[in-house]
């Protein structure tokens, strides 16, 4: 610009114009243009001049520029010349290795396949012997069952027709052979009722002849062994004797063919055979027991009742063992979720094993829900099961209704108190039980204990006696399972507790972090997401059990995070750490105050996390002053703060404040913080020291 000026004279308007041409947008060149024409005249030739030799200067500048940058454009085209040929090799390797690869792969293509129809067919024969592992012992017992019919021994036919019914024909029902055995069967039977009751007729006749026999060759005996005399005297005994033989039963030849007669008689129409049985065995017993007017019997039986009795006790103790085995066995079996029903049918089956009455759900559509498992029918079958069983001992003691009545709620009472209280207990302990199962065997307990009323009316209906009466004993079922659902919430709450401590386990602060994330703990917002769906399942629990559990989760989770902060192994804290921690607490509170479970009042499940709180508001606002001067007052803003805490955690920060600052004490804001920080501390050691004092 200055060259121009020196070829053309000192134009300064000139120079102004060319300066706005060059600076100025494109919209504006037009006017000033318009200037250089309404300048004096000439003017126009003088500014073209100007303008010329300021192109020249700038095509001087632009040729440097040139020139500086040419060699370096050069060695970038002898560079990309070189690439070129390496890219090239590279392309033709790239293209031979991915045809390798193409022809590898087409070998194990074909080789997959192979495995894949070898992976079918074995599937295929898998199944196949499956199903014909399925198949096999339905045959065996067939074949069983033909060989038994064959050899006449129907008792143990009508048992394996039984197995075959009741466990086999159900594995195999679909098959056609199974349907031709099944209607094969009702002619089975029909063909052993006959066969039976013609062998129980001969069976009858054949005892009153035999007696008869037995009887008569007794009495020689007994006259051959005396002289006429002694028999004379004691011929009233004799045939007293005579009498009580028959009457017993017990002749040999009788208990022969007793014997045989319990290895072939069969079941094929119960009723109908012990009602012939007996009435049979009646008239019998009234031929033979018709003694003569001289005897009557007089003999005491109290030992032989004495020692049933003993019996029936160690009979019972059988009784709990075996049916401990079977609590197990239902609690093993049990997958502790209600039972679903899909329609009417399936629910009236529910109901026909077990009592349960409840309008609402009756109102509900289909497909709904039973709130107890399944092991909760099962258990109640099972407990009537063991009634009917310890009846069937009494029956033939010859006691009183009422003392059967005693007996049976006795026994029942056991089995509730010791047996099935013992089962749950070990149930409830089991490492495999979650919560969700937990939940599950207090509601099931609750229906359990309901049903004992039920189990009470049962046993009266069985004996004839009244609930009402004095010495009537009431089942332990209240008692029984209260126990067994305290221990059930005290493992829900340890349990809580323990994957509460699982999560906070996953905690990973930077506790030198200058600045928070702006968003609470992953860990954190999973234990909270975890809580709220266990305790949607809580919802099924009783009211108070369900608080519980949430306010003893809330105490600990609060605990747990003090302790992390107070922590002896954690030895710097900075101010960042603590803004990304008073995240986490606030993500904490939100959770209480959600209400996880109806029924708080207020804000008592926040006051679970007060602690936390006010020591985190005591730091984020740096309010020592507030704190120091109100410490001790019923009223103070930080009252749940205790001192010994306070210290700890400012000791942390504050040897945090003395690393990150290591220039400190060349600013001023920074110089008066940490005195500030060592001021409080000692303030606050003295107040730990008079606390320690007075104590």
């Amino acid at each position: 610009m200055a060259e121009c000026a020196d070829g053309l004279g000192t134009v300064p308007e000139h120079e102004r114009i060319l300066q706005e041409i060059e600076s100025t947008d494109t919209a504006c060149v037009g006017p000033t243009l318009r200037s250089v024409y309404d300048d004096q005249p000439n003017a126009h030739k003088k500014f073209m001049e100007k303008l010329d030799a300021c192109i020249r200067n700038h095509d001087k500048e632009i040729e440097k520029m040139c020139n500086f940058h040419h060699q370096g454009f050069v060695d970038a085209i002898t560079e990309l010349l070189k690439v070129r040929t390496d890219a090239e090799k590279l392309k033709v390797q790239v293209t031979d290795t991915n045809r390798r690869f193409q022809d590898a792969g087409k070998e194990v293509i074909v080789q997959t396949e192979d495995i894949i129809r070898c992976r079918i067919q074995q599937r295929n024969i898998t199944t196949v012997v499956e199903k014909l592992q399925l198949c096999l012992p339905v045959l065996e017992m067939y074949s069983k069952l033909k060989e038994q019919m064959s050899a006449k021994r129907y008792y143990s036919a009508l048992k394996t027709m039984e197995q075959l019914e009741n466990v086999y024909f159900p594995r195999v029902s679909q098959y056609r052979f199974c349907q031709l055995m099944i209607e094969n069967l009702p002619k089975l039977r029909e063909s052993i009722k006959e066969i039976s009751m013609s062998d129980l007729k001969d069976f009858l006749e054949s005892i009153r002849k035999h007696s008869d026999k037995i009887g008569e060759t007794a009495m020689k005996q007994a006259q051959q062994q005396k002289t006429f005399s002694v028999a004379l005297q004691r011929q009233n005994n004799v045939r007293f004797g005579k009498n009580m033989y028959i009457n017993s039963d017990r002749i040999p030849e009788e208990r022969n063919e007793i014997e045989e007669e319990d290895e072939n008689e069969e079941e094929g129409n119960e009723e109908t055979f012990e009602n012939y049985y007996r009435k049979q065995r009646k008239k019998q017993a009234r031929l033979v027991l018709q003694s003569q007017s001289n005897m009557g019997y007089g003999f005491p039986v109290n030992r032989l009742f004495d020692l049933l009795f003993e019996i029936r006790d160690q009979y019972s103790e059988t009784l709990l063992k075996k049916w401990a085995g079977v609590f197990r066995d239902i609690f093993e079996e049990d997958n502790y979720s209600p039972i679903p029903v899909v329609n009417e049918e399936e629910y009236k089956i529910v109901i026909s094993k077990f009592p349960f009455q409840d309008p609402d759900l009756e109102k509900q559509s289909f497909p709904k829900k039973f709130p107890m498992s399944q092991s909760v029918p099962h258990i109640y079958i099972q407990v009537k099961e063991f009634i009917y069983a310890s009846l069937k001992f009494s029956e033939s003691l010859h006691r009183s209704s009422t003392e059967i009545d005693d007996m049976l709620r006795k026994s029942t009472n056991l089995l509730l108190t010791r047996t099935l209280n013992s089962c749950l207990l070990n149930l409830i302990r089991k490492p495999h039980i979650g919560l969700t199962e937990l939940v599950q065997i207090i509601i099931n307990t609750t229906h359990l204990e309901q049903a004992c009323k039920y189990l009470e009316d049962f046993i009266t209906n069985i004996t004839n006696i009244s609930q009402e009466t004095v010495h009537t004993t009431r089942l332990y079922g209240l008692s029984t399972f209260k126990d067994a659902r305290h221990a059930a919430e005290g493992e829900i709450y340890t349990k809580l507790n323990q994957k509460i401590d699982e999560f906070v386990q996953l905690a990973d602060y930077d506790w030198t972090m200058s600045e928070p994330d702006g968003r609470a703990s992953g860990y954190l917002m999973d234990l909270i997401n975890f809580l709220r769906s266990i305790f949607q399942v809580f919802t099924h629990l009783p009211g108070k059990v369900a608080q519980t559990a949430c306010m003893s989760a809330c105490q600990h989770l609060s605990t747990s995070l003090m302790q992390m902060l107070l922590d002896s192994e954690l030895k710097q804290i900075s101010m960042g750490a603590v803004q990304q921690f008073n995240l986490d607490v606030i993500q904490c509170e939100l959770f209480a105050s959600s209400e996880p479970v109806p029924g708080f009042q207020g804000d008592t499940l926040q006051l679970a996390f007060i602690d936390l709180r006010q020591l985190l508001d005591l730091f984020m606002v740096w309010d020592w002053s507030t704190y120091l001067a109100d410490y001790g007052q019923p009223a103070s803003k930080y009252l749940r703060v205790n001192p010994s805490t306070a210290l700890i955690l400012l000791e942390k920060m504050k040897d945090t404040s003395k690393k990150n600052n290591i220039f400190a004490q060349f600013r001023k804001n920074d110089r008066d913080k940490q005195k500030l920080i060592e001021t409080v501390v000692k303030q606050l050691r003295s107040l730990v020291n008079g606390m320690s004092q007075h104590t």
